[in-house]
């Protein structure tokens, strides 16, 4: 169990300690050698708090989607904690871990690779109910019909098929499912990437209104940098495996502390003509390097523009700067 305290008057639903994700490099076709691992996620910590919604932000390969996977258990953590209300579930045995599923769901990314074409859409979001159990007959039917009008669907159509609706309907079928348990915690992965950019403010702005009616919390995922403030409460950026700032949306945007989030800043574009023509963009010289082997010292450190010599040896802590602001970088400690 965990003490599960309180920042603010806030209360932690889920709290990640140490977490890491490796996935295993062999070598050989007959006798297999471990080599190495691929460090998608690399000792991670950090809380949400109920009915808020965190977002986290990054550039790909960074392993924003492997940490929300991990976090759920659909990935089986290589090492460290992950509490939902002081019970850790990454120690749990699969009934127990079934339990707790109820309360955790996700949003996937691809609206078109996420539902079974083969399916009704009432099957679809009944799927839950098959799984778990509860509810059955016309209950499950009225209940499915509940939901549909809850994303604003038309019930009339839960017995068509997925290539039967838009890109922005299908979507709404997956959050559909997703609140068929009622759940605490939503994953959502990158939910509007895939749409038409007329249909992602719909959609997100559905979210916005089911948390508030329903006491949602979200772990919301994505590189879209402006669609995150508007959705999100706190931000988590995170590079090569790690977090490396995290901080409430405005302080973010307006003070940002670590390099590496300067440069992503940098990059979103401003819609005033003028502010935008004395905008300094910040452009991060090389390639992400690759998780199965990240440098010496500090992941960024490869890129940095303002790398010192301990960035080179050391890998920094994400510690407290500021109130409720956390960085992990050398450069803002030594100040």
């Amino acid at each position: 169990m965990c003490d599960i305290s309180a920042s603010d008057g806030k209360n932690v639903l889920m709290r990640v300690e140490n977490l890491k994700m490796y996935f295993p490099i062999f070598s050989g076709v007959v006798f297999q050698r471990h080599i190495g691992d691929v460090k998608a996620v690399d000792d991670v910590s950090f809380e949400i708090f109920k009915g808020e919604t965190l977002g986290l932000v990054g550039e790909s390969g960074c392993g924003k989607t492997t940490l929300g996977r991990t976090v759920l258990r659909l990935y089986p953590p290589t090492g460290g904690k992950i509490f939902l209300d002081g019970v850790d579930i990454a120690g749990l045995k699969p009934r127990g871990l079934q339990q707790m599923r109820k309360r955790m769901q996700m949003i996937f990314q691809d609206p078109y690779a996420s539902l079974d074409p083969r399916m009704t859409v009432e099957s679809i979001i009944g799927e839950p109910f098959r799984v778990h159990g509860g509810l059955s007959g016309h209950d499950k039917r009225d209940r499915i019909m509940e939901l549909m009008e809850l994303v604003e669907l038309n019930p009339a159509f839960m017995n068509r098929y997925p290539h039967e609706f838009s890109g922005g309907q299908r979507q709404r079928i997956g959050v559909a499912r997703a609140l068929a348990l009622n759940p605490d915690l939503i994953v959502c992965d990158e939910p509007i990437s895939a749409l038409d950019v007329s249909i992602q403010a719909q959609v997100v702005n559905l979210l916005e209104e089911l948390q508030e009616r329903l006491g949602l919390t979200y772990l919301f995922i994505a590189h879209d940098l402006s669609m995150v403030r508007h959705i999100s409460d706190r931000v988590a950026v995170m590079y090569l495996g790690k977090i490396v700032e995290l901080t409430d949306r405005d302080s973010l945007y307006l003070n940002p502390l670590h390099p590496y989030t300067k440069a992503l800043l940098s990059a979103v574009p401003i819609p005033d003509p003028f502010l935008e023509e004395k905008r300094e963009q910040i452009i991060l010289e090389g390639d992400l390097p690759s998780p199965a082997n990240p440098p010496l010292g500090c992941n960024f450190n490869t890129r940095c523009p303002s790398a010192i010599g301990i960035c080179f040896q050391v890998d920094p802590d994400l510690l407290d700067v500021d109130r409720e602001h956390r960085v992990a970088c050398h450069l803002v400690e030594a100040k």
